[in-house]
C-alpha cells in the first residue's frame, strides 16, 4: 500500500462509536422526558430503561473485540503488511461492526446479532493470521 489506507477503517469505526454515544444521549433524554427515568438514574447506571441500556451495551461492545482490531491495524501498518488483503479484511470487520451495532440498538435480535459478531471475530482472526504469516515470511 502507498499511504494510510489501513487507518481509514479505524476512523470509520471511531465514527460508529461517536454515533452510538449520540444515540445514547438522545435515548436517555427521551427516557427522562417521558418520565421513564430520572437524570440521577444514570449517575450509577442503576435501573436504566432497556431503550437506552441496549445502546450503552453496544458502546461497551465497541471497546472489546475492536481493541484487538485497532492493535492489529497499527501492527499491520508498522510491519508493512497492510496490503490489499489486510485493508479489505479491515473494511469487512468494520462493516460487520456497523451491522452488529444496528441490530443491537434496534431489534437486539440474537438470531441476527450473534452471527454478525461471529463473522467479525473470524475476520479479525484472519487479520491476525495474516500479520503472523507476514512476520514469518516478510515480502513473500
Amino acid at each position: 500500500m502507498t499511504g494510510y489506507e489501513m487507518f481509514w477503517p479505524i476512523i470509520a469505526h471511531v465514527g460508529l462509536v461517536y454515533v452510538l454515544y449520540m444515540l445514547l444521549s438522545l435515548r436517555r433524554r427521551q427516557m427522562v422526558q417521558a418520565g421513564k427515568a430520572k437524570t440521577s438514574d444514570y449517575r450509577e447506571n442503576r435501573g436504566e430503561p432497556s431503550e437506552s441500556l441496549v445502546v450503552r451495551n453496544s458502546i461497551a461492545n465497541q471497546f472489546e473485540l475492536p481493541v484487538l482490531f485497532y492493535v492489529c491495524c497499527v501492527l499491520l501498518y508498522i510491519t508493512e503488511a497492510d496490503n490489499l488483503l489486510a485493508v479489505v479484511l479491515a473494511w469487512i470487520f468494520v462493516a460487520l461492526r456497523y451491522l452488529h451495532a444496528f441490530i443491537h440498538v434496534t431489534t437486539n435480535n440474537m438470531r441476527y446479532r450473534s452471527p454478525l459478531f461471529a463473522a467479525g471475530y473470524v475476520v479479525l482472526a484472519a487479520m491476525w493470521v495474516w500479520l503472523a504469516v507476514w512476520m514469518i515470511f516478510p515480502n513473500g
